[in-house]
């Protein structure tokens, strides 16, 4: 464990159950899914017997010496761990609302036996809204997790359809944050993408799970729901880059009503992105980009995150270390808003 005045805090840290790895190789097995990310990502690193895969599978299931060992030689203090994607989100609704429940119980005792090291999101069935809520509201109120994640869209749903929109009023209620964690793009994305290897962390992830945080946006989701807070990682799968330009956007189509779907907000869009919007810095341990998020959404809404164990960098929190912050932001960017926004 670190020896700095601050304790490091990875926000995006990725785990699996030996059940949803075994699952998921089913799935490849017998082709029971159309989705043709899905067979992209995991059909390597569920199935493939390359070294990086199965280090891969070893890593994202070990809850204990490995992954410890791990954290302590890259010095980090803490985990926050999310399930990995797609989630359950890839079952059908009552099938995935059930592992949910088995797997929130599952993280929630292994974060009774290191309570020091690990902290977690619940899993969800975003499909099956009701019990969505209700399992959010277990899953916080009994088992203590953080708030919830969900691996962006759900076989090709997105949620800013208000038929799913239980589970963000439920965790608005519960003043906890949901983590739009990335998935491969959908069934209707993807073609694009396949031939250049282009679906997953390259650029798939970023371009579907920006596309879902920005339908969320003009769904008016957050009208609705004022004091929702939503994380985003990546530093925020390229929206901040682009806050001017989505702002002169949208304001044009709401002036010449062009379509039904994108209605006047009560704000911007970039209002939105600052005020219930955090940022993690997973996948993304380079300064001018981190430093440019920090000046844009606050020092208050960015936090560390390594994306263990895909992109698992020894010399990283060294490369963190040595960003140009004062000391007060340093441990606001490693500790303390990762504290307040999942009251760790």
């Amino acid at each position: 464990m670190s020896q700095s005045a601050w304790r490091r805090i990875a926000t995006e840290e990725a785990w699996a159950t030996p059940e949803l790895v075994q699952r998921y190789r089913q799935i490849i097995e017998t082709h029971s899914l159309d989705d043709p990310g899905f067979f992209s990502l995991w059909g390597f690193f569920g199935t493939s017997e390359a070294p990086r895969a199965k280090d891969l599978r070893d890593r994202i299931q070990d809850m204990e010496a490995r992954r410890m060992a791990d954290m302590d030689a890259a010095g980090v203090d803490v985990q926050l761990l999310l399930l990995t994607a797609p989630g359950v989100q890839v079952f059908a609704p009552q099938e995935a609302a059930a592992l949910a429940v088995s797997t929130n119980d599952q993280l929630a005792e292994t974060i009774r036996k290191h309570p020091d090291r690990f902290a977690g999101l619940a899993a969800v069935a975003p499909h099956a809204p009701r019990q969505a809520a209700l399992e959010l509201e277990r899953a916080v109120r009994k088992l203590g997790l953080k708030g919830a994640v969900i691996n962006s869209h759900t076989m090709g749903l997105y949620l800013d359809d208000e038929q799913y929109w239980d589970v963000f009023a439920a965790a608005e209620a519960l003043d906890v944050p949901f983590y739009i964690h990335p998935n491969t793009p959908s069934p209707q994305m993807i073609q694009p993408f396949l031939p250049r290897c282009m679906d997953a962390a390259i650029y798939g992830f970023q371009a579907e799970t920006g596309l879902h945080a920005l339908r969320l946006i003009l769904s008016g989701l957050f009208d609705r729901f004022p004091k929702l807070k939503i994380v985003l990682g990546h530093l925020g799968e390229g929206l901040p880059f682009w806050l001017y330009r989505i702002d002169f956007m949208h304001a044009g189509i709401v002036r010449a009503n062009r379509h039904p779907g994108v209605k006047p907000l009560k704000k911007k869009p970039s209002d939105y992105l600052r005020e219930n919007f955090w940022y993690t810095t997973s996948g993304m341990a380079w300064e001018p980009a981190i430093s440019f998020v920090q000046q844009q959404m606050g020092m208050d809404r960015v936090m560390y995150a390594m994306d263990y164990p895909y992109q698992y960098e020894l010399g990283e929190v060294t490369a963190m270390d040595a960003l140009p912050l004062a000391p007060e932001h340093k441990k606001m960017f490693y500790e303390t808003n990762a504290v307040s926004l999942f009251r760790l």
